[in-house]
């Protein structure tokens, strides 16, 4: 017998968001830690909010559709509200009833920012890394450093003299025509009118050149989870100096090893690693003048050799980041803001991969 095509949706509803989501589904295990996170940090939201008001949107409820926004590559937080406003496994990941209202973009957003000055996504990237060492999941011994270009949310146009000669006003104001061919910009005579922190920057020759931020990462060579972030204004040495400021944050007395790439064989790199008890693995470059800063010494062990296998995991990092976190062009402005948004990825990205680490859950 044909079923009769019903539109009319029954007005109550039995069973909770909780039974609808699967045992299985891979949410389940990262929601289980994001809450462990986020108790981890009770005793800082409390030092967030004041005790009288109006009450504004829980701080946990706010980073959990942050975080949402980064695991889904959800473009704009206006559409995230979209999505909580009907999708069910949304509303059960953040916590919202079914009947509870959906916040206002602009409210969101607003509540939003509050985060951004309370150094949380830090907090909460310490808090993931915590439940990674307690599971024995992080090497303390092997690391791995690099660094990538996140572009900045400005264009090409927007990288003029920062004492342009006073013209003609452009025939088209909104979208000027800029002939910019054969003139010589640098960072130190050219800025950004859009975000004045970008600098201009390329990876390495017969690449273009792009407004961008340099984004670091550091990770233990056992798992590939990242156990530090860094995001510096790009420079010719702005790759070296955030892999020094990270090797020196290793916590431990025992001599550690960090693997990099070709673009940290230099003296001065290698000098100051060694004297920050630190054993450079970086990849030889013999086509250096003088050739490389390393020698027999180091690159005669085997863990070296190891080392530069295992560096190249590296590379995952910032595949996730620029494709799923959505970092390949940043939708944030000023080197705060994304260096923010860049730690709270990297969280996310370590969430995904302690989830792969967890055995398997048998199926119902």
């Amino acid at each position: 017998m044909r079923g009769k095509d019903t539109q009319q949706s029954a007005m109550f509803s039995y069973v909770s968001a909780e039974q609808r989501v699967p045992a299985d589904h891979p949410l389940r295990p990262i929601r289980a830690m994001v809450d462990t996170a986020l108790k981890g940090l009770s005793r800082s939201f409390a030092r967030m909010y004041v005790d009288f008001g109006r009450p504004s949107i829980a701080p946990e409820k706010l980073l959990r559709a942050l975080l949402l926004q980064v695991l889904y590559s959800i473009r704009s937080e206006r559409m995230l509200m979209e999505q909580l406003e009907y999708n069910l496994l949304f509303r059960w990941f953040v916590g919202l009833n079914m009947d509870e209202p959906v916040w206002v973009p602009t409210v969101f957003s607003k509540n939003r920012d509050r985060l951004l000055h309370g150094e949380i996504a830090e907090k909460f990237f310490i808090q993931v890394l915590k439940q990674a060492r307690d599971q024995h999941w992080l090497s303390d011994e092997h690391f791995s450093v690099d660094g990538t270009l996140i572009e900045a949310w400005a264009s090409q146009k927007s990288f003029q003299k920062k004492d342009p000669n006073q013209g003609p006003p452009p025939e088209d104001p909104g979208n000027p025509t800029i002939d910019f061919h054969g003139e010589n910009r640098r960072n130190d005579t050219h800025q950004s009118t859009t975000d004045p922190e970008a600098r201009l920057a390329r990876k390495s020759s017969g690449h273009e050149s792009k407004l961008a931020y340099c984004g670091n990462v550091l990770i233990e060579n056992r798992n590939g989870l990242v156990v530090d972030t860094e995001l510096v204004l790009c420079s010719g040495t702005a790759e070296r100096d955030a892999a020094l400021q990270m090797a020196g944050r290793i916590t431990g007395v025992q001599r550690v090893t960090v693997a990099g790439d070709k673009g940290y064989d230099t003296q001065g790199f290698v000098q100051e690693m060694r004297a920050r008890n630190v054993t450079p693995h970086v990849s030889q470059n013999t086509n250096r003048p003088g050739g490389s800063a390393l020698d027999g010494r180091t690159t005669r062990h085997a863990g070296y050799q190891m080392s530069q296998r295992k560096r190249k995991r590296i590379e995952e990092v910032f595949g996730w980041l620029k494709t799923v976190g959505m970092l390949r062009k940043t939708r944030h402005r000023g080197v705060f803001k994304v260096g923010w948004v860049f730690t709270f990825a990297a969280a996310a990205y370590n969430l995904v991969r302690m989830r792969n680490l967890l055995p398997a859950v048998p199926s119902a």
